[in-house]
């Protein structure tokens, strides 16, 4: 009697997930050609280097979220994600983590503006609010004063 060997076919590997960590310098060519793909405002994006997260595969860059901080305030903006890794959860993990960042720094209120993405950041405890209502710094932001338009809608976050 001899023994019969199956032969195991090799296991499928699930894909590793995107590693976050914090930007350096040399992730923001990177960083700046994500955002302009995604359409989304690039203005003084490097004056903010030192509070913005990104999400890679390897070496390449997938996703991004940044922090414009000022004081007890902070706006969220830049959240984008690589077309192939949409859909997978990678831009609520980055989000998620920008909060989280926001925490450690001391924020109460965490401000955004959207055009497209009005459904995303409730999830997250982000409500419309009038501009009226924004800190005086983050109004003054470059975000607010020149990158997006009037009519984008302005959400915010009490993480106190």
């Amino acid at each position: 009697m001899g023994q019969e060997y199956h032969r195991l076919e090799p296991l499928a590997r699930d894909p590793v997930p995107p590693v976050i960590a914090p930007a350096t310098p040399a992730d923001l060519p990177a960083i700046l050609q994500l955002l302009e793909v995604s359409k989304l405002p690039r203005a003084e994006l490097e004056r903010h280097i030192g509070t913005t997260l990104v999400a890679k595969e390897g070496k390449q860059l997938v996703g991004t979220a940044a922090l414009e901080l000022y004081g007890a305030a902070a706006l969220l903006r830049s959240v984008a994600v690589a077309a192939e890794q949409r859909g997978h959860g990678l831009g609520q993990t980055l989000t998620a983590a920008a909060l989280d960042l926001a925490h450690r720094r001391g924020v109460h209120t965490v401000y955004l503006l959207t055009e497209t993405a009005a459904n995303f950041f409730p999830k997250f405890g982000f409500r419309p609010i009038p501009r009226s209502d924004v800190d005086q710094a983050v109004l003054r932001s470059p975000e607010f004063t020149t990158a997006c338009p009037q009519s984008a809608l302005v959400m915010a976050r009490s993480l106190s």
